[in-house]
């Protein structure tokens, strides 16, 4: 439960007690906050005490009467205003006029509750300050959560494609300025290395669409029954002439056909990258098994190489975006960072698990698991 403190600025102590009273054990409580709040009351008798407590510590909403001993409540409220003092303040006050109403919203004033007020007219005036009180500090969190994270994806994303880019553009100068001379074969290893860093390039594009895609929920979906088998073994073809320069076997093993109701795209992102990565970061002379079965509600969906490994300190974090791990072994090989991640996030969607084991120097085995009844 969250807690609201509240400020009773008013030299009338009934008035400051009663505020204590009516809210003792008031909650407010809406379908899109995920807890109820109640409220912390404190009183001030003037204007002059009220600015010395929020000096020391700044209310969540101020309720302040405008004719008080002293300084007024409508300067209480520009000085508030002028210092940016994050808190809503609304008049309680038997001198409302349209002048004081006009200059206290001008100066910040969230509301008015005019006095004598019943509890029942406080409590409702409070229920609708705190709804916009807690919207409001959703929208500032969002905003600076969304732009914290924005500046981190633009970052990474511009580091991702300036070195591609640099390259492509530094082979593209030697071959327009001819300095290997004239033969188009002296730069046939220039231009195959432009082509892969363009092909990087558009894989990682590729999966910022995908992960854009699940993240906003936005992609058209289309459930239906999908044969694991069918995808696995349609990814293990693709992969095979590269499996074949790199003397590797690729196994499919399933005794029985394993179906899903899923998006058939959704469960060909998952399968693919799986494979890919064990295909990608293998060995040569290796080989990669995916195991398909299905056991008490339960479909898994193994796929393990015996290629470089990852250590156990990376286990965890391969799974974020723009992850990869570096080292000789990986230097050479393009890939965007993003794949795992959208496959954790893919699975997730579909209240599965992945679940990863490997040795450095011995190779990696992926499982992931859904529920068949989905």
């Amino acid at each position: 439960m969250s807690t609201f403190n509240i400020l009773v600025v008013d030299d009338e102590p009934g008035i400051r007690s009663g505020t204590k009273r009516i809210l003792q054990n008031f909650k407010v409580d809406y379908p899109f906050m995920d807890e109820q709040i109640d409220f912390e009351v404190d009183e001030a008798e003037s204007a002059e005490a009220a600015l010395e407590m929020i000096n020391h510590k700044v209310p969540d909403i101020i309720l302040l009467d405008n004719k008080l001993p002293g300084m007024q409540g409508v300067e209480l409220l520009e000085i508030i205003r002028k210092n940016n003092i994050d808190t809503l303040v609304v008049m309680i006050t038997s001198y409302a006029s349209l002048e004081l109403a006009v200059k206290a919203t001008r100066d910040g004033a969230f509301d008015f509750i005019p006095k004598p007020f019943t509890p029942q007219e406080l409590r409702s005036s409070l229920e609708n300050i705190t709804k916009q009180l807690f919207l409001k500090r959703m929208t500032q969190k969002l905003n600076t959560e969304g732009k914290q994270i924005r500046f981190q994806f633009l970052s990474v994303l511009s580091h991702e494609l300036k070195a591609p880019l640099n390259a492509i553009e530094g082979y593209i100068r030697i071959i327009r300025d001819k300095q290997l001379g004239d033969k188009v074969e002296t730069y046939q290893d220039m231009l195959d290395r432009s082509l892969e860093r363009i092909k990087g390039m558009r894989t990682l594009i590729m999966d910022l669409l995908d992960l854009t895609r699940i993240e906003s929920g936005k992609g058209v979906k289309e459930y239906k029954k999908v044969c694991l088998n069918e995808i696995a073994q349609t990814a293990i073809d693709t992969m095979r002439p590269y499996a074949i320069q790199k003397d590797l076997n690729l196994y499919l093993n399933s005794s029985e056909k394993c179906c899903l109701q899923a998006d058939l795209n959704e469960m060909q992102i998952i399968i693919n990258n799986l494979i890919s990565n064990a295909v990608k970061y293998n060995k040569e002379g290796g080989r990669v098994d995916c195991t398909i079965k299905s056991d008490k509600g339960i479909i898994t969906i193994i796929v393990a190489d015996t290629g470089i490994g990852i250590p156990a300190e990376d286990h965890e974090i391969i799974f974020q975006d723009f992850v990869r791990v570096k080292s000789p072994e990986t230097r050479n090989i393009s890939g965007s960072g993003l794949g795992l991640s959208i496959v954790r996030q893919l699975v997730g969607l579909y209240h599965g698990t992945i679940d990863l084991k490997s040795t450095p120097g011995e190779g990696s085995i992926f499982t992931v698991t859904f529920p068949k009844n989905l």
